[in-house]
């Protein structure tokens, strides 16, 4: 009897897994557009927050069930984390074979704040220090991967010009 509950615990347990899906292999990063998203004023200074637009298609063979991305935002100069933003993509119904979800727009919670300078002038500003993205994916409870890094083109983003969904 004890015999049968194992066996019948080890069934259930590897029941719901399948095999694996390389990410670096199986999920397409296509980065649509990069920049310095334009947040307004806040507090009585202009904000400007690094932002990535991408789109990712399944590659594999297999539908991408639950899967998810964090960006971490950093100064080029910098190893810590500057920023980030995490999101589930299609909730748990993932990304099914060979299809393409997005365009994903992603913008990390810090930035540069100025209030004697126009946006553009912040960006040529002496100080100004240029930044990149990492995006990481996740499905299911396999471990982050790195999908690829990314830097963030010196260029200024108004909000109007942001169709994409955001996150």
């Amino acid at each position: 009897m004890r015999r049968l509950l194992i066996v019948l615990a080890g069934a259930l347990l590897f029941a719901g897994c399948g095999p694996t899906i390389d990410l670096t292999q199986g999920l397409q990063v296509t980065i649509v557009e990069t920049g310095w998203y334009d947040m307004g004023v806040i507090n009585g200074q202009t904000k400007l927050v690094p932002m990535v637009t991408f789109t990712l298609k399944n590659v594999s063979e297999r539908r991408l069930g639950a899967l998810e991305i964090n960006a971490l935002f950093r100064r080029v100069s910098e190893k810590d984390e500057w920023g980030s933003g995490f999101l589930a993509v299609n909730g748990s119904t993932g990304i099914l074979a060979g299809a393409t979800n997005g365009p994903i727009t992603v913008k990390s919670n810090l930035g540069y704040t100025g209030s004697d300078q126009s946006r553009q002038e912040m960006l040529h500003n002496s100080h100004f220090v240029d930044a990149k993205v990492e995006l990481f994916g996740k499905y299911g409870s396999v471990q982050w991967t790195r999908l690829g890094e990314y830097p963030i083109e010196r260029k200024l983003i108004e909000a109007d010009r942001s169709t994409a969904p955001t996150r």
